[in-house]
């Protein structure tokens, strides 16, 4: 049993979290620059997926504070379905609402992180906090 990837999709930026070998404690690993092409996507984050013993991924879905999905939800439902097509490793969602802006304020308040730097790491924390929602829900079930 490998680790649990999480993953904030963007349309500029991918961040990426990962589970300690335990799969307990999720921890911000990496941010890559997302590219136009979904399957180009997909294949990077299988790579790192391949690289790091990953066997399961949750990405995070936008969903709309009324519950409903937009564009942003089935961009994601897409990428998601490129990672089914080239690899066996499964795929959850968390309902993602509201983890950029906790990301942010994290950097903001309690790390007094600059502008500039909150870029990279908002999106590595969101998927962190994507990830650890995912295994706080695991564990009460």
């Amino acid at each position: 049993m490998g680790r649990i990837m999480g993953i904030d999709y963007g349309l500029k930026r991918i961040g990426i979290a990962m589970t300690d070998i335990m799969r307990i404690m999720a921890s911000p690993f990496d941010t890559i620059e997302s590219s136009i092409s979904i399957r180009k996507n997909a294949a990077a984050i299988i790579e790192i997926a391949k690289n790091n013993d990953v066997s399961e991924i949750v990405a995070g879905l936008p969903v709309n504070m009324d519950g409903s999905e937009g564009e942003m939800a089935e961009t994601v439902r897409k990428f998601i379905s490129e990672i089914n097509l080239i690899s066996e490793i499964p795929v959850a969602v968390v309902d993602e609402r509201l983890t950029t802006a906790q990301a942010e304020r994290m950097l903001i308040e309690e790390a007094d992180v600059s502008r500039g730097k909150r870029k990279g790491l908002k999106d590595k924390i969101s998927a962190a906090i994507i990830l650890q929602l995912y295994l706080d829900q695991k564990n009460l079930i």
